[in-house]
């Protein structure tokens, strides 16, 4: 994968993120450890505080997805990880009751090998944790979220992981 070139500057967004005038792009990536665990994160702040998700964020301006991707799981688990390959796109898109689009990302997700580091809820991750594939049912995750878990699982065995 492509990735920044040495001494290129991102300028993190300053956009509003409830009621933002454009939808904002963001990447996440669903990582997984030698055992097959997936890294999920709890979601500290809106929307859908509380649930259990993958980590990932809004991309800096002039930053490559992959490097975004990089960038917000280091900053919200504190680890490093390979990127893998792209999953899926994922599209979120939330009205208030008056139907008004409260929240619009679209994010491009990713599967990850683990490389170093233990995992430590960081930035806005209000916790975080390791998951076995049989354990997301017992989990908050979006019946989205748990799809893309899903395909990455199938694409990080694919790639000879697991």
């Amino acid at each position: 994968m492509q990735s920044q070139p040495a001494g290129e500057l991102t300028k993190p967004i300053t956009a509003q993120r409830r009621y933002p005038q454009a939808p904002l792009v963001g990447a996440a990536a669903a990582i997984f450890d030698a055992a097959g665990r997936v890294l999920l994160v709890r979601r500290g702040r809106p929307p859908r505080q509380g649930q259990w998700g993958l980590p990932g964020g809004l991309l800096d301006l002039g930053e490559r997805l992959v490097d975004g991707a990089r960038r917000e799981v280091r900053e919200e688990c504190a680890i490093e990880v390979e990127i893998g390959g792209l999953v899926t796109t994922f599209e979120f898109v939330q009205r208030d009751d008056d139907g008004r689009i409260e929240y619009h990302y679209v994010v491009l997700d990713y599967w990850a090998r683990h490389l170093s580091g233990q995992a430590v809820a960081q930035d806005d991750a209000a916790a975080v944790r390791w998951v076995s594939m049989p354990e997301l049912d017992s989990l908050d995750v979006h019946v989205e979220t748990r799809d893309v878990i899903e395909k990455a699982f199938a694409l990080w065995r694919a790639a000879g992981e697991g």
